[in-house]
């Protein structure tokens, strides 16, 4: 993803995600944090997917439609804030791809899990990548800001990548 892209993926965003808006200053300033997490699917010359990912701390995930301010130099977690694509390529394999590539990223970079916190009833993808609900004590309340159905989920890289 680069600077030129952020327009479309705005727009995605705004298609896909109905009831989780995001500014376009998160986009931007998560580009411009961790530009290597920050990818685009093209299909056919259009951009018709992204995701947005990068360190953070395991356990406190950022509020939805909210900026970073730096990425922490003791991130604890490779944090997946997004990943989005247009129902039209939905069942084509991209998610899987982009989760496994996510995947390798983060434990390139010497991360030993990832994190995300699932919506929208995705809970079910995201264990069919190896993802696993994750209980921290406390942060119920926040994770009913991301819908009723949200829930903290975590993947342990070192056991993938041994």
């Amino acid at each position: 993803m680069t600077a030129q892209d952020l327009a479309q993926v705005q727009i995605l965003a705004d298609t896909i995600h109905l009831d989780h808006p995001e500014d376009a200053r998160v986009f931007e300033e998560r580009q411009r944090l961790y530009p290597q997490g920050c990818l685009v699917l093209e299909e056919g010359g259009r951009i018709v997917g992204y995701a947005l990912t990068h360190p953070w701390h395991f356990g406190s995930p950022p509020a939805l439609n909210s900026l970073l301010g730096e990425i922490p130099s003791k991130a604890t977690t490779y944090y997946v804030h997004d990943v989005a694509l247009l129902p039209e390529t939905r069942g084509k394999g991209y998610a899987v791809q982009a989760g496994e590539r996510l995947a390798r990223h983060a434990h390139d970079a010497g991360f030993g899990n990832m994190s995300l916190v699932a919506v929208n009833n995705s809970q079910a993808f995201w264990e069919r990548l190896d993802f696993r609900a994750a209980d921290v004590p406390g942060l119920e309340a926040k994770l009913l800001t991301y819908g009723p159905d949200a829930v903290l989920m975590m993947r342990n890289l070192a056991q993938a990548y041994s």
